[in-house]
């Protein structure tokens, strides 16, 4: 069988047998109403796309000075730290982080990577992310997050020195506060998940990190908008925390940025309709988590500092 269907189908297996004692909360993932599907724009610009304008102040841009791409520099650190993936004990682990809807899509990736010819045979990809972990309650050192993680590597034959790649996309439940306080608040969890992640896997060479998809068609307070809009900034804030220096390894830069204005078309096509979506309009729905895990394929396959491991060698 091949490695990454095999993958796929301890980790499902994996999930059953643990969502018992892993879940605390069901993460509002069933909502007694249903999506609020008239909200098809905010009105905000994705960072992507913002150019000289500004959002509360701020620039928009993936990078620091309203860029899209890593300066020369920081890609070059990407790079190296790209060399030193290599398999070990014949595998390269790409770990999921995160809480529901991070699970969610990344079953959708794993399903639709497994028997992709063009994939490296060595990866393996092991979703860690958990309903019910927002990112307040996985940054701290001690949760019981991090022990399930541990047994979700196991089930899928894995240990942690095997583990070289982390997505990471997290939020906080019930965010109510305005931008920056919101934006502030994940950045500071993030930069301490980063932390646990290097401490946690001495083979970790690159995390990286994705924002929130479109909130608002939000019916609950888990994650709506413009909190959802906003954690790009603490993304953000993450990967330039590390450019400065004060995260020391490793290397971090963006995933797929999938934020687009609802039904409003960005310049690549990207748009979220309320079928993307869960009843409570925040929790991807199968057509919503297939369109991540095509994103999230898309990136691995193309990013300069994912491609040269990720690709089979041609």
């Amino acid at each position: 069988m091949n490695r990454l269907r095999l993958s796929v189908v301890i980790g499902l297996l994996a999930l059953s047998a643990l969502a018992a004692t892993q879940a605390p909360a069901r993460d509002a993932r069933e909502a007694s109403s249903e999506a609020e599907c008239s909200q098809t724009s905010t009105g905000l610009v994705p960072l992507t796309e913002m150019g000289k304008r500004r959002y509360r102040g701020q620039r928009g841009g993936l990078y620091p000075n309203g860029s899209n791409q890593p300066r020369r520099g920081y890609l070059k650190q990407g790079l190296a730290a790209a060399k030193r993936v290599r398999p070990v004990n014949g595998r390269i682990v790409v770990l999921s982080i995160g809480m529901s809807m991070t699970t969610q899509e990344f079953r959708a990736f794993m399903n639709a990577a497994a028997g992709d010819a063009a994939i490296n045979p060595a990866v393996e990809l092991v979703d860690g992310a958990m309903a019910g972990w927002d990112a307040r309650r996985i940054s701290k050192p001690k949760a019981g997050y991090w022990g399930a993680v541990d047994r979700r590597l196991a089930a899928s034959g894995g240990v942690r020195k095997e583990v070289q790649a982390v997505w990471l996309k997290e939020a906080i439940s019930g965010e109510d506060r305005q931008f920056p306080h919101d934006a502030n608040a994940l950045r500071s969890n993030l930069r301490a998940i980063a932390r646990i992640l290097a401490a946690r896997f001495p083979n970790l060479r690159l995390i990286y990190v994705s924002s929130r998809t479109y909130g608002g068609y939000a019916v609950t307070a888990l994650n709506p908008e413009p909190a959802a809009y906003d954690s790009a900034y603490a993304a953000r804030g993450l990967i330039q925390d590390r450019i400065q220096g004060k995260l020391k390894r490793p290397w971090i830069g963006w995933g797929p940025y999938m934020w687009a204005d609802g039904l409003t078309p960005r310049s690549d096509g990207l748009t979220w309709s309320c079928d993307d979506f869960r009843k409570d309009g925040t929790n991807p729905s199968a057509a919503g988590a297939a369109k991540v895990a095509r994103l999230l394929l898309q990136f691995f396959k193309s990013d300069p500092t994912a491609k040269s491991w990720f690709l089979a060698a041609s």
